[in-house]
Parts: C-alpha cells; structure tokens; sequence
C-alpha cells in the first residue's frame, strides 16, 4: 500500500485559491481501531471557504490538509478493525484532512454507503446531507403540511434540505438567484430572487401567518427578518454566517453575536424559537451517542438517495490537482450542488 503514495492538498495560510499547494509523502498506517481510506471523492464546502480566509470559528493553525468528509474504499486495517472491512466504500466526516488521496480515520467513524451509491454522489451526502437531516428532523422537527423557507436553496446544504422537506410533505419557499429558478419550480419549490426582491415582503405575500421554519446560512441582518418570519410556534435554525465570510477581524464575533442573539430571542415569551445548528455540537452527548446519531442520520438520507427522494446535485468534479479551479469554481456562486474533487 506504501507504495502508491500519499498526495494531499496544503492550505499554508491566508492565500488565494492558487496558493493551495500539493504535497506527496507516504501513506499512513493504521493503528489499533482505525482505518485507511482511499479516497475516491470529497468535496469542497462553505467551511473551507472560510478556512482560505482564516475565518471559520475553530479551525487548526495553518498550516493544515482541509477536507470536511470523503468517500472512499477502507485501503488497510488496524489491530481490532474487523478485516473484512477492507475494500468496502465508506463515508466519514473528519472536519479538516479530506483533500488527500488516503487518509486515516477511526473506525467507528466509519459509515458504509449502500451498493448503487457512486463516491461522487455519496460525497454530496455527507456533510450537506447529515446537516440538512438534522436540521429538519433533530431541530425544526417538520410536519407533513407545514411551510418552510430555506436560503440558498440551490446550494449544497439547500438543495438537499429542499429535496428532503418536500419528500416529508412540506411546502418549501426558497430564496435563490433567477437562474436557478426553474430547476427550484420543478422539485415543486417557489422560488423568490434574493438579488431583485425584498425577500421578507415577498415571503409574506406568500405565507401571510408566517412560516413554520426558516433555515439561514447567511446570518448578518437578514438574520433577524428571517426570526420575525416565522409563524407563532416557529423555528429559525441558523447554521452558517456567510454574509461576513469576506469580512476582516475576529472569526469568532460573527459566531458569538449569532449566538446572543439566539439567546435573547429564546427568552421571549411567543413560543417561537431559534437555534444555531452546529453539526459537531452533539459530541457534547459523548463520543458513542454522537457516532450512532450521525450513523443513523447518514443512513437515513443514504436511503432517501436509494428512493429517489433525493438526487445528488453535483456541480462539478475535478482532480485534487485542480483544487484552485475547484475552490474558485465553489465560490463563485454559479452553480447548484457541490464542487467534488477526486484523486
């Protein structure tokens, strides 16, 4: 196995997408209850976005390999690893470490993805999918015949959140550029233009009592039009702040007065309610619980992807190689789904 080759992607610091550089070494070994994974998709997300910037909330100290998840086929074993795991594809999270050609994780963070599933269409799943799942199911807790508002929803997050919502019996309003405006019509959503509307106003027109959840990613001010939306007995699950992803400063302010703000609306007396949705906040349950949810959630949206009620957007697939093209690609704001890069 050593002798493939490790290849992975460095973020050195505060760059440009052309100042990610590749790095060759050798695969790791496994030790006792891990694996090595050989990766065959990952992907890039809004984290690593913020990560080129030095603003996503708790990343490492440059310099550091990014990649929040991967699919791939288990390459070798550790001591206590059952050996028929090898040449099985897997699914993990891993926050930063993705973007490089085999990586090393522990095993109970490993999650199979079903015969059917490609790596590429799997990929789109993990991360976006695990966030989208919970957020409707673990926070907002959707009803069959509720309205929701999702922005962004041609993104990564947004068009799996859209796509599961609607297979729950949910009316779904989404915000989203002109152009991606039919594609949103045909998976029966009702699109309103973030650049040209007043997105509150028109929101209103169409749900006059308010909506029952609304899902924000771009946090700022629209934050709190998004909190005064909803209908009584509501919810606003915030899970990003991408309004100040250029900003300068503290990367830790915009998360902190999200989370005040979050605070002090949950002390209001009017039975709505507001929650900053961060995917890795459920290791405070402990280690085992964390892992089985995040299983149990994984499979569930695995099994939506194996009924059809959700189709993997990809926007594009490129080699680790072209990872600048990728990251510029992702940011553009151009296209639906999610940007994959293979080995």
């Amino acid at each position: 196995m050593n002798a493939e080759g490790l290849v992975e992607v460095v973020l050195p610091g505060k760059v440009a997408p052309e100042g990610l550089q590749l790095r060759h070494g050798s695969v790791p070994a496994p030790g006792p209850g891990q694996i090595v994974i050989r990766m065959e998709a990952t992907g890039v997300s809004f984290a690593e976005q913020q990560m080129r910037r030095g603003r996503y909330y708790d990343q490492p100290a440059f310099p550091f390999v990014p990649g929040y998840d991967l699919v791939g086929r288990v390459a070798a074993t550790g001591a206590g690893v059952e050996p028929g795991l090898t040449g099985t594809r897997v699914a993990a999270m891993v926050k930063v470490g993705g973007w490089a050609s085999h990586v090393l994780v522990d095993a109970a963070d490993a999650v199979r993805v079903p015969d059917g599933i490609g790596a590429a269409e799997a990929e789109t799943m993990v991360v976006n999918g695990i966030t989208a799942w919970q957020m409707l199911h673990r926070k907002a807790r959707i009803r069959t015949g509720q309205t929701v508002l999702v922005h962004g929803a041609n993104g990564g997050v947004g068009s799996v959140l859209v796509q599961l919502a609607r297979a729950a019996g949910v009316k779904v309003i989404g915000t989203a550029s002109a152009r991606h405006h039919d594609a949103l019509r045909d998976q029966g959503v009702v699109p309103v233009d973030y650049r040209t509307e007043d997105v509150a106003a028109r929101v209103r027109e169409l749900a006059p009592g308010g909506v029952d959840a609304v899902f924000d990613h771009v946090g700022g001010r629209g934050l709190i039009d998004s909190w005064h939306l909803l209908a009584p007995g509501g919810t606003l699950v915030s899970y990003g702040s991408a309004s100040t992803r250029d900003d300068e400063g503290s990367k830790q302010w915009p998360v902190m007065k999200l989370l005040g703000r979050v605070w002090l609306w949950n002390t209001l007396p009017n039975g709505r309610r507001a929650y900053f949705y961060n995917i890795w906040a459920g290791r405070a349950l402990g280690k085992n619980r964390f892992r089985t949810q995040l299983r149990s959630d994984l499979t569930q949206v695995f099994a939506a992807v194996q009924r059809g009620d959700v189709i993997a957007r990809i926007a594009a697939q490129l080699p680790l190689s072209r990872v600048a093209e990728a990251m510029k690609l992702a940011e553009s704001g151009t296209v639906a789904g999610k940007v994959v890069l293979h080995p």
